[in-house]
């Protein structure tokens, strides 16, 4: 009987350190907001896939599941993912983000940044630890996804290589 109490209460003491462990929102908005100031400079991924309107970078293991006037639904694995684009709107501009960014009381993370001619923006709605919205957009492209806070610098890495990549065929 003394070895299953220890068993349980080493058990318990693993858990809880376990759980200490665990990224705060705070350190993981730093880390998110580097990310997205890098991806937005880095130099756009060459595009892969495309649909009448737009071409626009995926990365091994996303593919599309869904798509709609002016939105592209991605899934990596379980995940789902929100492409929105507006073809009428250039990499300038902020119609998207003030539309985005008004829908909600409060954005936890709302950062914008700008080069010669793009706009891009870093949205995150923080509900719970499991539970984020995370928007990253450039001019009329905006990417959206549910993620925990743990993965928050991985997501936004993603999402603004999408981002980034997206074309108008008209361009």
């Amino acid at each position: 009987m003394m070895k299953y109490t220890i068993k349980a209460l080493l058990m318990v003491i693993a858990i809880t350190a376990l759980s200490a462990c665990g990224v705060s929102f705070e350190e993981e908005e730093v880390a998110v907001k580097d990310a997205f100031k890098t991806g937005f400079q880095e130099e756009p991924k060459k595009t892969n896939k495309e649909n009448e309107d737009i071409q626009f970078y995926l990365p091994f293991g996303f593919e599309i599941e869904e798509q709609s006037k002016n939105n592209v639904i991605l899934k990596n694995g379980s995940k789902k993912y929100i492409l929105f684009y507006n073809q009428q709107e250039d990499t300038s501009s902020r119609i998207v983000y003030e539309t985005t960014s008004q829908s909600k009381d409060a954005f936890e993370v709302n950062e914008t940044i700008t080069d010669d001619n793009r706009f891009g923006f870093l949205l995150v709605n923080h509900k719970s630890e499991k539970e984020n919205n995370l928007i990253i957009g450039i001019g009329g492209v905006k990417l959206s996804t549910e993620t925990k806070v743990r993965n928050l610098e991985t997501e936004a890495k993603t999402l603004i290589q999408i981002a980034n990549s997206v074309q108008t065929k008209d361009e």
